[in-house]
C-alpha cells in the first residue's frame, strides 16, 4: 500500500532524514520508533505532504505521490492524526468531524457509525466546543475526524503523548479494530514502547534521521529495541 524508498528531507541545511525507506501494508500496523529529535515526525510530514521530500520515492497504491499536495494525497485516501492533535478549538465537536469531509465526494460527507462505536464519548459532545474537551477526548476526536475521510491509510503522530492510561487502552483497542477490518494500512509513530509492542505487525527504529534496526513483531519482544530506545 504504502512504499518509502530512500527517503532523504532537509529544514533548510539541515538534514532530517537521511535515506530512510519503510512499507506499510492493508492490514498491519507499522511503527516507527526513536528518541524526540530523530526524524519520526519528519517522515510522517514527508508522507502526508506537508513536507517536501529532496530524495527517494514514495508511492501509495502503487501511483508515486511525491509531488502531490496534500489535499490530493487525502483525497487519494490518506489520513492524518498530527501530533498536538491539531483540532480546531472554537468549533464543536460535529464541526470538527466535519472537515474531514473536504476531500470526500458529496454522496459520502456522513460521519460514520464506526466513529461513535470506537469513541462513545465524542456522541454525547457532539454540540461541544473541541476546546472544552480534555487532552484524551481531543486525541479522540481527532482519530475520529481523520476516520471521517474514510482512509486506506492512517497515519498517527504519537497518538498516547499526554494520555491518561485509560484513553490509551481506547486508543490501542481502536487501532486493533480499524486492522483488523482489513481497510487500510496504519503507520504508528510512538515512544511508548509497550504500547507499539502490543499493536505493531512492524517496525523501525530511527536515530539522527536514519532506519538503524527494522524487522516484524518478533524482534520487539527481546530487550535490544527497548534498550534503543532508552534515554
Amino acid at each position: 500500500m504504502l512504499r518509502v524508498e530512500d527517503v532523504s528531507l532537509h529544514y533548510g541545511s539541515s538534514r532530517a532524514l537521511r535515506g530512510v525507506s519503510l512499507t506499510a501494508e492493508v492490514g498491519e500496523v507499522t511503527c516507527v520508533l526513536g528518541r524526540n529529535g530523530v526524524g519520526k515526525s519528519s517522515l510522517l510530514r514527508a508522507i502526508v505532504g506537508q513536507r517536501p521530500i529532496s530524495g527517494g520515492r514514495i508511492s501509495f497504491d502503487g501511483k508515486p505521490i511525491a509531488q502531490l499536495k496534500p489535499y490530493e494525497r487525502a483525497s487519494l485516501g490518506v489520513g492524518y492524526v498530527p501530533q498536538g492533535r491539531e483540532i480546531f478549538p472554537l468549533l464543536t465537536v460535529r464541526e470538527n468531524l466535519e472537515t474531514g469531509f473536504a476531500p470526500l465526494k458529496r454522496g459520502q460527507r456522513t460521519i460514520p457509525d464506526e466513529v461513535f462505536e470506537l469513541f462513545p464519548v465524542l456522541k454525547s459532545m457532539l454540540h461541544r466546543r473541541g476546546g472544552d474537551l480534555s487532552g484524551g477526548q481531543q486525541q479522540q476526536l481527532a482519530i475520529g475526524r481523520a476516520l471521517v475521510m474514510r482512509p486506506k491509510l492512517l497515519v498517527l503522530d504519537e497518538p498516547t503523548e499526554g494520555i491518561q492510561p485509560s484513553i490509551i487502552k481506547d486508543i490501542g483497542r481502536a487501532i486493533r479494530f480499524l486492522r483488523g477490518t482489513g481497510q487500510m494500512a496504519i503507520v504508528l509513530v510512538e515512544q511508548y514502547f509497550d504500547f507499539a509492542q502490543e499493536l505493531a505487525d512492524r517496525f523501525i527504529v530511527m536515530e539522527r534521521g536514519e532506519v538503524i534496526e527494522s524487522g516484524d513483531a518478533k524482534a520487539l519482544q527481546g530487550d535490544d529495541v527497548r534498550q534503543r530506545l532508552a534515554f
